[in-house]
């Protein structure tokens, strides 16, 4: 792949998800990320026990890698002096300073953007927050879970009216790597402007923006209609039953998403054998598709009952309509149209074993970013010190005075 960032330098001071989502995006279009960890305690995701998965079980942190691949770990105290000065003698010759961390403690360690653009002018300053960097909540933090799916309407639009309890996210990160993914396309941004003017730039995004910025038919739609929600038909209710699922012989499921249905509805019949629904009174034409709803689905229903998943495939693959299957997502890793264009990419970890990856969605020249595992806690310490033109004799100063490992 083109590495469109080749020549970047990133720093990165930040935590868990989010942020480093954006880091590892940077990462794999070719950015130098150097990412700031404590010499004892390092980013908590390293040891964090995720959906059960223990990582003294089963040798990986699987989250870490996901949101740390491909970056260099430097282990420096902050909070020392020294520190503190090799961070901004670091951040004077990057391009970018990325941080997750709040105002309060930005301010406390001396890393705000007053300190790092008055090192560098011309650094793009990006943070990531919860609420945003005004209001009374910006120094409040967050995580995905609450300021990206709850508080933004995504869980209660998603959760049955009759549902005891509201939907949590599909997975871990799950609003983090989407948010970190808009980051990291507002650096680019940044860089872009950066490079026409000179000037340095300071880029946010937040999880509540993020969250916000997917819901936003449902927040001007709620207006206009005065309704907390927008509808959430049942499947016997929906206008077009050719924008539907429906479940197969053998315990799958088939969606369909035929939004020209009369488009379509000829060459779906013919396919699955039932031609004589092409000119039924009750089901010729969308409207009356809509109108006798309720016995079109009943229909359809009968018919993909009939058959497995194995031969609906080969069934709807001889017609134009839109379709595919609702997967569990461990097919994602023998995904065909996935493989072949390197959505997931095998990588070789330290013990040998290759497990897949899901590269950065944006792709330069139609070639996948190589991946690489993500960094031991302070691996890169004394080569990025060296590349900076630090004697041995001032490392092992910085190391006395507890500064680095």
């Amino acid at each position: 792949m083109t590495k469109v960032l080749e020549g970047v330098r990133v720093v990165e001071v930040s935590l868990y998800g989010f942020v480093p989502s954006a880091g590892a995006v940077l990462a794999d279009w070719g950015a130098d990320v150097i990412k700031i960890e404590h010499p004892d305690q390092g980013d908590p995701m390293r040891g964090l026990v995720v959906s059960g998965i223990r990582p003294e079980d089963v040798g990986l942190t699987f989250m870490w890698e996901i949101v740390n691949r491909g970056k260099r770990s430097v282990a420096i105290d902050l909070g020392v002096a020294d520190g503190r000065q090799l961070l901004l003698d670091m951040v004077a010759e990057a391009d970018v300073f990325l941080t997750n961390f709040l105002p309060s403690a930005r301010r406390k360690l001396g890393i705000d953007v007053e300190d790092i653009m008055g090192r560098n002018p011309g650094i793009v300053f990006a943070r990531g927050s919860g609420q945003g960097p005004k209001g009374p909540e910006a120094d409040k933090g967050g995580f995905d879970a609450i300021s990206y799916w709850y508080r933004t309407g995504i869980s209660a639009a998603v959760t049955p009216p009759d549902h005891p309890m509201p939907i949590r996210m599909p997975g871990p990160a799950f609003g983090d790597v989407q948010s970190g993914m808009m980051l990291a396309g507002g650096i680019g941004a940044a860089l872009a402007y950066r490079a026409r003017t000179g000037q340095g730039v300071v880029v946010d995004v937040s999880l509540l923006a993020a969250g916000l910025w997917a819901m936003q038919p449902g927040v001007l739609g709620t207006q206009l209609t005065g309704a907390d929600e927008l509808p959430k038909p049942a499947r016997v209710s929906l206008g077009n039953p050719l924008v539907n699922t429906y479940r197969t012989a053998d315990g799958r499921f088939v969606a369909l998403n035929m939004l020209q249905g009369d488009r379509y509805w000829a060459d779906l019949c013919t396919a699955m054998g039932r031609p004589d629904l092409i000119d039924d009174p009750e089901l010729a034409t969308a409207d009356l598709r809509a109108e006798h709803v309720d016995r079109c689905v009943a229909v359809l229903d009968d018919l993909f009952g009939r058959r497995s998943l194995a031969e609906w495939q080969d069934v709807l693959s001889r017609q134009e309509g839109q379709w595919d299957v609702v997967r569990v997502v461990r097919e994602a890793n023998d995904d065909t149209q996935a493989l072949a264009n390197g959505y997931v990419t095998p990588v070789t970890f330290d013990d040998g074993r290759v497990f897949n990856l899901v590269s950065a969605p944006v792709q330069f020249d139609e070639t996948a970013p190589e991946l690489r595992p993500g960094p031991a806690l302070g691996a890169h310490t004394e080569e990025v010190l060296l590349e900076m033109g630090r004697s041995w004799d001032e490392i092992g100063h910085l190391k006395e005075a507890k500064a680095i490992i």
